[in-house]
């Protein structure tokens, strides 16, 4: 999946970017992941020579970045306002250049459900869903999802609020435990098998990377903080098979509207299908984040990948 134009440099230049103002922290329940990954690019970006400075949006909020005079915003906030169309909407009205999808697909992205059902209307395949409530018949659900199912949070990231239920007693209490993070929630059909992960970069599929976790369920802590969970790359499918799956990500990326740079969740089942399960338009950049490893594996080191992620702000059409 690398190619020429994947290992070019990006043209480095001050001039091109001006002011570039990483914009991460905020208020959502992966502040501290956003921490991680502003402190990340703009670290990445001031030894490419790019004039960049670093901004916590929950300092003094929009005001406080408008008085830092922006040329454009690398959006590092995971959740919450910044993923969520909120910062997309309000960049967009300033005329205020900024990294990555804008403000629909932003606003999609972030929510699961709405994802979920662009996808289906696509004819793309996802697992069944139903939506949560405190009077949901929690038998009923299990009967319509089987059992194990999963429990989501709608409008987190970085699996917060996930859990896996096996009896309908324990979906009652997963659902208290999700709410706690967002009023919307939902039950998913679990799918049983490997996962995998997609990064998009441009108009580039990254190579495709296969998650393993000990514990079998990649939660928070697996994803963030273990250094026991396995990132397999390559990730062992066929070279037909990653092609459709690669094939199958850019379509669901597409779906939504989602531009830039992102990346896409999928489980596979024992006969072989592959189930979509998220969209990610602010990706983590931490050390133990998924897109640069597959850009690494491509050939595109940490810092061409912050540029080539910056240059999507020099020319993205913005549609509200």
């Amino acid at each position: 999946m690398t190619n020429d134009a994947m290992m070019t440099k990006p043209d480095v230049g001050a001039e091109r970017f001006g002011r570039v103002v990483v914009v991460y922290g905020g208020a959502s329940a992966e502040r501290e992941v956003s921490l991680i990954s502003g402190s990340a690019i703009l670290a990445s970006l001031k030894r490419s020579g790019v004039d960049a400075i670093g901004y916590d949006l929950a300092e003094s909020g929009l005001p406080g970045l408008q008085a830092l005079a922006p040329d454009r915003v690398f959006i590092a906030l995971h959740g919450g306002v910044g993923e969520d169309g909120t910062l997309q909407g309000a960049l967009s009205l300033l005329e205020i250049p900024f990294t990555g999808s804008g403000v629909l697909a932003s606003a999609l992205g972030m929510d699961k459900q709405r994802t979920k059902a662009v996808w289906h209307n696509a004819g793309l395949p996802t697992p069944e869903s139903l939506t949560l409530n405190a009077a949901s018949d929690w038998q009923s659900v299990c009967e319509t999802l089987g059992l194990p199912l999963i429990v989501k949070p709608v409008h987190e990231g970085s699996t917060i609020g996930i859990s896996i239920v096996e009896s309908p007693e324990a979906l009652e209490a997963a659902y208290r435990d999700a709410s706690r993070f967002d009023a919307a929630v939902m039950a998913e059909r679990f799918v049983q098998g490997p996962e995998y992960t997609v990064s998009l970069l441009g108009d580039s599929v990254l190579p495709a990377i296969r998650v393993e976790v000990p514990s079998g369920f990649y939660d928070y802590e697996a994803k963030y903080l273990s250094n026991e969970t396995l990132y397999h790359l390559p990730c062992g499918l066929s070279s037909e098979d990653e092609a459709a799956l690669g094939d199958l990500s850019r379509r669901a990326f597409e779906a939504i509207g989602a531009k830039g740079w992102g990346r896409v969740d999928m489980m596979r089942d024992a006969d072989g299908q592959f189930w979509l399960l998220e969209v990610n338009t602010v990706p983590g950049m931490t050390d133990h984040s998924l897109v640069p490893q597959a850009a690494a594996h491509a050939g595109v080191g940490f810092d061409a990948l912050v540029l080539r992620i910056l240059e999507s702000s020099l020319n993205a059409a913005r549609e509200i």
